[in-house]
């Protein structure tokens, strides 16, 4: 493709493209005609300057009169190899970043699309014809923070020109050695560093058709960060098995592992999981700092009625306490937490656990182990034979499970569980559904603790604003009782601005929002007729319980985190 030499469209010029989309009236380019001649302004500056029309759609205004594509870099992952073909330093300088490469193009982001000399020494340093875009300046500088440093380009650029003449199978057969030589383990070590350092939870190695994607899950949300070349992606795998003593030739089933890794003075376990996907396997890397003790009860999120009431039930010496949530909302941690406050030397805690994720002092702690017969029941049957006081069971996930966990509660022992259902009021129903004698449920079920994790505002760039209407009302029909009489009309709400501690997202960091069922005599009578959740929970809201949903609007007027949030995880 030639160079883009483009010239404004005849008689299109930035205010008449924007009248066209419906930005400006026919007044206000008048009026803003008039100022430019007085001032010797441009009008696309006054525009700015008067706040007439968003900066993003100016450029894309520009971008027509140039004849030349916009492109919008927000949220966009950059392979490494393509970044590798501009220098940080040069890219910084010109305010241009690569983006893409399609055949022998390859597509720039352009403060001045027209500059012939930029473009000249990118066509000869990549060797490669550039195909223009335009994009805003801060844009591009915010592309160039995130994926040059992010992306940890200049490590990985280097170890892949070295490992693309490896080829994986070369590697296996001569063993194990070769690969930990390899440089691919540079690019390993560089993306689990980046993991430790961003706090991520979770690591994706995704094969596509033609780039290996890798994902990071920071704060529960995934977020792409790493577009590698295809013809790596056997070697990282191969490093990764080596890792976790799996089965390297092993491509057609899935396999799990775990491993260790230090990362300056923190060691991080990593357990591993790989499947056979259409495109070569997917591997998911799950990070628990050894380092990290469970969070308080209150760290977590719960405090006043919701923390007493808890508390209170904690403290009783039999019967059964659930923590309920889909996958990934901290039940695990939670119940943790509710073990490190109650372990002592005068109890005896025993916990089965898929995976034991923390480790905690004083608490006998067993990993299931399916493969040799080891399941929650069978090692619940062999811990009442352990003079137990606390038993935890990771999850209850079948009948003979539930059975054993209820006969254990009834025969003087306190049990902690975790179940997966949407709110605490569908713990008793979900156990009648699996076969569990009601009046044996009545009998031992204490407390049911429902939650869901939300991302707080990040405390360095939080800002206040209005509440619409719309949304005050809302949250005042949730709350009922909760907001004062004496509150105003509008409501004072928070949001996170973006900065380089939160990566500009406005979240740093997460919290809990709960649900506190206690089985009162009225829900035990309701359980033992079968009743619908929706019964147990309109009953335990009469005596006082507080929902997930008003928690978490409470938890968004104090500025803890932000409406989006909360409905994100706890809409009906």
């Amino acid at each position: 493709m030639p160079k883009t030499t483009a010239s404004a469209p005849s008689g299109d010029t930035i205010e008449e493209i924007l009248s066209k989309q419906g930005l400006l009236t026919g007044d206000q380019i008048s009026a803003l005609k008039q100022e430019s001649l007085n001032s010797g302004t441009t009008i696309d500056q006054l525009i700015l300057q008067h706040n007439l029309v968003p900066q993003d759609k100016i450029t894309q205004a520009k971008a027509q009169i140039l004849n030349v594509p916009f492109i919008k870099l927000e949220g966009k992952a950059i392979a490494a190899d393509i970044l590798s073909l501009v220098p940080e330093p040069a890219a910084r300088r010109y305010k241009t970043i690569p983006f893409e490469k399609t055949g022998d193009e390859l597509w720039v982001a352009m403060e001045d699309p027209l500059d012939i000399q930029i473009i000249q020494f990118i066509e000869k340093r990549s060797g490669l014809r550039v195909r223009p875009y335009l994009a805003l300046p801060e844009d591009i500088i915010k592309a160039i923070n995130d994926q040059y440093s992010q992306n940890l380009t200049s490590e990985v650029t280097s170890a892949l020109r070295e490992v693309q003449a490896v080829k994986p199978e070369e590697a296996v057969a001569a063993g194990p050695e070769v690969v930990r030589e390899a440089p691919v383990s540079n690019i390993i070590n560089e993306l689990l560093e980046y993991a430790v350092k961003v706090r991520a939870s979770d690591i994706h190695i995704e094969p596509q058709e033609n780039r290996t994607r890798v994902r990071y899950r920071i704060d529960g949300i995934l977020q792409e960060k790493i577009l590698l070349p295809k013809g790596v992606h056997d070697a990282l795998v191969s490093r990764i098995k080596i890792l976790s003593t799996l089965k390297i030739d092993e491509k057609r089933l899935p396999q799990d592992g775990r491993f260790t890794f230090t990362s300056g003075s923190e060691s991080v376990d990593l357990r591993v999981s790989t499947i056979p996907t259409v495109h070569g396997e997917k591997v998911v890397m799950r990070l628990l700092p050894k380092s990290t003790s469970a969070p308080t009860l209150l760290e977590l999120g719960l405090r006043g009625a919701q923390f007493k009431s808890l508390e209170s039930q904690m403290l009783r010496t039999h019967g059964i306490i659930l923590v309920c949530g889909p996958t990934g909302s901290g039940k695990t941690t939670t119940l943790y937490s509710v073990l490190s406050k109650i372990s002592t030397t005068k109890v005896n805690v025993v916990t089965i656990e898929d995976p034991v994720e923390y480790q905690i002092p004083g608490v006998n702690q067993v990993q299931v182990n399916a493969a040799v017969g080891l399941t929650f029941a069978s090692a619940l049957r062999s811990f009442l034979r352990q003079d137990p006081n606390i038993i935890f069971v990771g999850e209850i996930r079948d009948t003979e499970t539930a059975d054993l966990a209820i006969q254990a509660a009834l025969t003087g022992h306190q049990v902690f569980s975790t179940l997966h259902t949407n709110s605490a009021a569908g713990a008793p129903p979900r156990l009648l559904d699996m076969g569990v004698e009601p009046f044996l449920l009545a009998s031992s079920l204490y407390a049911a603790l429902a939650q869901r994790v939300v991302r707080k505002i990040c405390a360095h760039c939080r800002v206040e604003f209005n509440a619409s209407p719309e949304v005050t009302e809302n949250i005042k029909a949730v709350l009922k009782n909760f907001i004062p009489a004496n509150q105003s009309a509008i409501l004072k709400l928070y949001k996170g601005q973006g900065c380089k501690f939160c990566a500009n997202t406005g979240y740093l960091g997460r919290i809990g929002i709960f649900e506190v069922l206690i089985m009162t005599d009225a829900i035990t009578k309701l359980v033992m007729e079968h009743a619908s959740s929706g019964d147990i929970e309109a009953s335990a809201v009469a005596s006082g319980m507080i929902t997930m949903k008003q928690d978490g609007y409470l938890k968004v007027l104090e500025g803890v985190t932000t409406m989006e949030e909360v409905l994100r995880v706890a809409q009906d």
